[in-house]
């Protein structure tokens, strides 16, 4: 037993060697991680922080003068431009000038004075739908307000409590899923590369006269890799948790508990795909082909549960999706095992299967 330990970790330090002895490869591994957990939590984002608009008032009086003043205080809408008739509407929103246009008709305040009701147009700029939908829940709450400060106040009224995320900021969902996604990413590369690298360097005939049974080359290649996404999921954890100020509810052991699992699960596609490649470029692209799908059925951007019920089904063979999961509801939720213990199953399955692939498949190759 000791035998078979110290030979995987001859192989494990060789492997490591090997992926951290140039400084630009030592670079390569970490610094994406950083940079993109960054780029990610700055420029990924869904939550309104400067909408222009334009408005065309053709009541000029005290009720369209509030709500427009009460839109440029809140900090977030810009007014660019004061229309003067309908016909600038159109060239305003063509040319990506605004993002809507506010309009109050001519008999705005007389109608609002006379039945205490009166419309106001809101005209939207579509191309961007999720941001204009989001300018449009403002302008209506700001609206809201102003009826509550009339009088004028709803006979029904909602108080909106968000759990886990208090000011729905889209941030706070995004950089949690970024533990897994980003970590897989580089992971899923390095252990496709492995013995792909192996086989264009020419040290591929070299493991044939080693000692080594194709099990432990299997572990040897494996545990760095391993290594690594463990080390890349950390970096992000910490920016997460002291740079964007994101509180972590959950038990760490039972964040990297999930992150193992999900790295082997990882760790067994990329073997199995270095298993299969000839050389480093068919590796790559074997690699980049399976990225995209793998990220998009993630549930990273939409939720799985809005695709169809096809591609539902095809995000079970994904570790990804679960992964991904188990990290948000461990780290917003504070979730117990008993609480994503289902999650561990894809992912033990995956791993299961794959790990056992590219076992045999090193073996084919070996003979």
């Amino acid at each position: 037993m000791l035998d078979f330990v110290l030979r995987i970790a001859f192989l494990c330090r060789k492997e490591l060697l090997a992926l951290l002895k140039e400084p630009s490869s030592r670079v390569i591994l970490f610094a994406p991680a950083l940079l993109q957990s960054l780029l990610f939590g700055y420029a990924a984002t869904y939550d309104l922080t400067h909408a222009p608009y334009a408005v065309l008032d053709q009541s000029h009086g005290a009720a369209s003068a509030v709500i427009v003043s009460r839109l440029d205080g809140t900090g977030v809408f810009e007014r660019t431009a004061v229309l003067r008739s309908a016909d600038q509407i159109a060239g305003a929103i063509d040319d990506d000038d605004v993002l809507f246009v506010l309009v109050f008709p001519a008999d705005f305040e007389a109608r609002l004075a006379a039945a205490g009701t009166a419309p106001l147009q809101l005209i939207l700029d579509g191309r961007n739908s999720s941001t204009a939908g989001v300018a449009a829940a403002y302008v209506g709450a700001i609206v809201g307000d102003v009826n509550r400060a009339r009088g004028a106040a709803p006979p029904v009224s909602v108080e909106r409590r968000a759990w886990y995320n208090p000011n729905l900021e889209s941030r706070w969902n995004i950089m949690p899923g970024l533990i897994a996604a980003l970590s897989m990413l580089q992971t899923l590369l390095i252990a496709a590369l492995s013995v792909a690298r192996e086989r264009e360097q020419g040290t591929f005939d070299q493991l044939l006269v080693t000692p080594l049974t194709p099990m432990q080359i299997l572990i040897g290649k494996a545990v760095p890799a391993i290594l690594v996404g463990l080390v890349q999921s950390t970096i992000i954890l910490l920016i997460i948790r002291f740079w964007f100020h994101i509180p972590m509810n959950g038990a760490a052991w039972l964040l990297y508990l999930g992150l193992v699992t999900f790295t082997v699960a990882a760790v067994g596609i990329g073997l199995s795909i270095s298993a299969l490649a000839l050389n480093m470029q068919q590796a790559m692209l074997y690699t980049f082909l399976l990225i995209m799908p793998m990220m998009l059925l993630s549930g990273l951007l939409t939720p799985a549960s809005n695709m169809p019920r096809i591609l539902q089904i095809a995000t079970y063979a994904n570790p990804l999706r679960f992964g991904m999961d188990l990290v948000r509801r461990v780290y917003l939720e504070g979730a117990g095992l008993h609480e994503v213990g289902a999650d561990f199953i894809p992912m033990l399955a995956v791993a299961a299967v794959t790990l056992p692939l590219a076992a045999w498949l090193f073996r084919n190759r070996l003979s």
